[in-house]
C-alpha cells in the first residue's frame, strides 16, 4: 500500500503535470471504484486543478468551486501518467484526461479495494480523513500525546490512521527498527526516552524515504511503487540478515499483513509469537533467537 512517502512523491509528480490544468474528461471503467454520489462525478469535468493535498494515505485533487477528487489506492492501487490516447490497460479503473496527458488509476487483482470520491468543500474532505497526527509537522509533545491516547502495541499504534497520518505496515516496521523498539511493546509502558527515540526514528525514516523516492523518480512519474522497497532494513526481508547485527529478520503474520523485526536489535533476542505457528508447534515453538538457531542447526 502506498504510504506517506509514496503519496508525497505522487503528489509532487502530479503537481508538475496537472496543477492549473483543466480536467477535461473522466472515464470510469469500474462501477465499484466510485463511492460517492453527491455531487455527481460529472461535476468535476471541465474544472481547473487548484490544489493538491495528502489526506492520510489519500491523494486529494482540489478543483474549481471547492470540489475535491479523493483517491485511496489501498493495497495494490497505483497511479500512472500517460499520453492522451494511449491504449488503456485492463487494470485501469479510471482515466482522468487533461489537455497535456492522462492520469490512470489502476489496481491489480480482483478485490477492488481502491476508491474514488468526489466531495464538496473542506468539510467533505475532512470527513474522509481519519484525523491522525501529521508526524512530520508535530512536536515531541504532540507525538507523545497521540501515542498515549490509547494503550496499544507500537505496531498497532503507528498504523492506526486515527492516531498517526500516513504510516502503514511497511514504514512502521522500518521506524521500529530504527528506534530499536519491539513491535509488541505497549504504548503506556514506554519511557520518555523510548518515546523520544520513536519520535526521532519516525522523522528520520519518513523524511529519508521521501528523499530516496524523490531521487529515484528523478522528475519522472513514479511507476515502481511497491510495499517492499529496495533498501529497507527489515520490511519484506524475512530470514535475510539484519543490516546491523546480521541476525535473520523475523516476522509475525496476521490477516493480510506481516510484521518484520530483528529479534537481536529490537526484542532482546526474544521471538514474538506468530499465532498460527506457535499454536501448531506448541511446546516446540522456539522462544528465543538462540533456540531458533539451535533448532535450525539440528535440522541441517
Amino acid at each position: 500500500m502506498p504510504e506517506l512517502p509514496e503519496v508525497v512523491v505522487y503528489l509532487e509528480a502530479l503537481h508538475q503535470r496537472i496543477s492549473g490544468q483543466i480536467l477535461e474528461r473522466i472515464v470510469l471503467r469500474s462501477p465499484f471504484l466510485l463511492r460517492s454520489v453527491n455531487p455527481p462525478l460529472s461535476d468535476a469535468q471541465g474544472r481547473r486543478v487548484r490544489e493538491l493535498r495528502r489526506a492520510g494515505k489519500r491523494v486529494a485533487i482540489g478543483l474549481e468551486d471547492d470540489l475535491w477528487l479523493v483517491l485511496h489506492l489501498m493495497i495494490v492501487g497505483r497511479l500512472h501518467w500517460k499520453e492522451r490516447g494511449a491504449a488503456v490497460s485492463p487494470r485501469a479503473l479510471a482515466v482522468f484526461d487533461f489537455s497535456n496527458g492522462s492520469l490512470w488509476l489502476s489496481e491489480a487483482g480482483t478485490q477492488r479495494r481502491a476508491s474514488l470520491y468526489l466531495v464538496a468543500g473542506e468539510n467533505g474532505l475532512r470527513a474522509l480523513d481519519p484525523g491522525g497526527l501529521e508526524v512530520l509537522d508535530a512536536s515531541l509533545e504532540e507525538f507523545t500525546a497521540a501515542l498515549r491516547l490509547e494503550n496499544h502495541t507500537l505496531k498497532r499504534a503507528l498504523t492506526d490512521p486515527r492516531l498517526f497520518s500516513g504510516i502503514g505496515n511497511a514504514y512502521s516496521d522500518e521506524i521500529l527498527f530504527e528506534a530499536r523498539l519491539s513491535p509488541a511493546a505497549t504504548t503506556h509502558k514506554l519511557t520518555s526516552e523510548e518515546i523520544t527515540r520513536l519520535f526521532n526514528a519516525t522523522r528520520v525514516v519518513l523524511e529519508g524515504w521521501i528523499a530516496r523516492l524523490r531521487s529515484r523518480a528523478a522528475g519522472a512519474f513514479p511507476e515502481k511503487v511497491t510495499a517492499f522497497q529496495e533498501g529497507m532494513a527489515v520490511h519484506g526481508r524475512y530470514r535475510k540478515p539484519c543490516p546491523r547485527c546480521r541476525a535473520p529478520i523475523q516476522r509475525i503474520r496476521y490477516a493480510a499483513n506481516e510484521c518484520n523485526y530483528c529479534a537481536r536489535c529490537q526484542t532482546g533476542g526474544k521471538l514474538l509469537a506468530d499465532r498460527a505457528m506457535s499454536r501448531l508447534l506448541r511446546q516446540d515453538w522456539p522462544r528465543t533467537l538462540d533456540a531458533l538457531e539451535t533448532l535450525t542447526n539440528r535440522k541441517r
